[in-house]
């Protein structure tokens, strides 16, 4: 008898989590480079073959589909319109999106796992090149959405270096809160009003 799909998806999930939560704890443990995937399933109390159904490598682990959701919700935001809204404000009101977005999983900006995320893709040297080569894959996406979005009234250039202020504000915010410890959802939020504030 097979299993209901919604119990099966339930399923699949408990275990991508488990398998998330524990590499966390180990990398921050021994290390990035030090942690095996065969170390992270033993951990995790599941198979070799079942951690590699949920992802293909190590790297996979801090590089989930979450982010691309939470991309999504931001790329969605700068499409609505509203009336009187600049592209300043669209991107800031996108912004505050994307971070309520990332609060509803695993990415929460407020959650230790995502700390020692931030931690680990900032100071591994393959894992921030990785972060970086998505990061302005995301900067591109939403310079266009913007620009497309508010179209005769900003060009790629203006789009693009508006996009980078804000999104660099944020990064380094995240960062320097990771550093001294303060809350980085805080920290966050703080970076996109202010960079807007002074964009504005």
């Amino acid at each position: 008898m097979t299993e209901p799909v919604g119990l099966r998806e339930r399923k699949k999930q408990r275990t991508r989590t488990a398998l998330i939560e524990t590499a966390y704890r180990l990398f921050e443990q021994n290390g990035y480079d030090r942690t095996t995937t065969a170390e992270i399933a033993a951990a995790a109390e599941v198979s070799n073959a079942t951690f590699f159904n949920h992802f293909a490598t190590k790297e996979d682990l801090l590089f989930t589909d979450d982010g691309r959701r939470i991309l999504r919700s931001g790329l969605n935001a700068i499409a609505e319109h509203h009336t009187g809204e600049t592209a300043l404000d669209a991107l800031r009101r996108a912004m505050h999106r994307m971070l309520a977005e990332a609060g509803t999983g695993l990415r929460d900006p407020a959650g230790e796992l995502e700390k020692i995320r931030l931690h680990l893709v900032t100071s591994v040297p393959a894992l921030r090149a990785t972060m970086l080569r998505r990061a302005f894959d995301a900067q591109q996406q939403l310079a266009t959405a913007l620009r497309q979005a508010h179209a005769g009234r900003l060009d790629e250039l203006d789009a693009a270096a508006m996009v980078g202020a804000v999104t660099g504000a944020v990064f380094a915010a995240g960062q320097t809160a990771v550093r001294t410890g303060l809350p980085v959802d805080t920290a966050m939020r703080r970076a996109v009003d202010l960079a807007t504030r002074q964009l504005g």
